[in-house]
């Protein structure tokens, strides 16, 4: 087995651990208070599915690079729904429940939304060396790996709760060793590569972080706390999802690169801002 294949099958059993953990997590009550919220979930799909991956598209543009870093920069433009966002709403001092039902909402329809976008946008984006992706292939993939995963998780806690409260703790701190044993895999596939990446590149980065704080700022509306929110769940782009698009869309390219390091960006920034606004309410 090469550490290409390995890389993929450990960022594919981390992402179905994740998605359980999610699940196990949220009650069908607090997802229907938010799904019900037209104006809210509106907001969330515009800023999470047109607005930062319009943002993508423009900072691309403006600062062209290879096909397969352009690959991975959309790849994260498509796939919102990061499991950060709670947590780090929790130290924002903002809406949990809110932050908790969007990020499972956009968790799930990114199942089937982000293969579609992702094949729509890569034709025009890679020029004269276009990249195709199968869209039905990841459609099938991510309902596998993410849409399925949180479903059962979502189950157990709805039909057996006593039991999603046994499995709550030892699943997260499952969910912490994967992710821990996931990113050092990925950083020592990687490493070489990611000390590669120019100024200007972490410079676009850290543009489409800003973006989607405004995006999110602007979609929770009125409300303090649920600004916060929408900030923070629409800045944390989903890596695990993203991973697993790239190591089985573009295995052995600069796609997984600069995933991960966008990654490193969004979550450096994010965790910042939140500590910021946990001191500062």
């Amino acid at each position: 087995m090469t550490l290409a294949q390995l890389m993929q099958i450990v960022v594919a059993i981390t992402l179905i651990e994740m998605m359980i953990t999610t699940g196990l997590k949220v009650t069908y009550s607090q997802l229907t208070a938010v799904a019900t919220n037209w104006r809210l979930v509106g907001w969330a799909f515009l800023a999470n599915y047109l607005c930062v991956p319009a943002a993508a598209v423009g900072l691309l543009l403006m600062f062209p690079t290879s096909p397969s870093v352009t690959a991975g920069f959309l790849i994260l433009a498509v796939c919102p729904g990061g499991p950060y966002g709670p947590p780090f709403t929790m130290f924002a001092r903002g809406n949990i429940a809110a932050a908790v039902g969007v990020m499972v909402l956009l968790a799930a329809s990114s199942a089937l939304l982000a293969p579609f976008l992702l094949a729509s946008l890569l034709p025009l984006m890679t020029g004269d060396e276009p990249l195709q992706v199968n869209s039905i292939k990841l459609v099938i993939t991510l309902l596998a790996t993410q849409l399925l995963p949180l479903c059962v998780g979502l189950g157990i806690r709805h039909w057996w709760s006593p039991l999603a409260d046994k499995l709550e703790k030892p699943a997260e701190l499952t969910s912490k060793l994967l992710n821990v044993f996931s990113t050092g895999l990925v950083l020592f596939a990687q490493f070489h590569t990611l000390s590669g990446i120019r100024p200007i590149v972490f410079a676009g980065m850290l543009a489409l972080l800003l973006f989607s704080f405004a995006a999110g700022w602007l979609a929770g509306g009125p409300a303090g706390d649920k600004r916060r929110s929408m900030t923070l769940v629409t800045s944390l782009r989903n890596v695990a999802v993203s991973l697993v698009i790239a190591t089985s869309a573009f295995p052995g390219t600069s796609a997984t690169t600069a995933v991960v390091a966008y990654a490193l960006v969004e979550i450096t920034g994010a965790l910042l801002l939140a500590i910021w606004w946990g001191r500062h309410p």
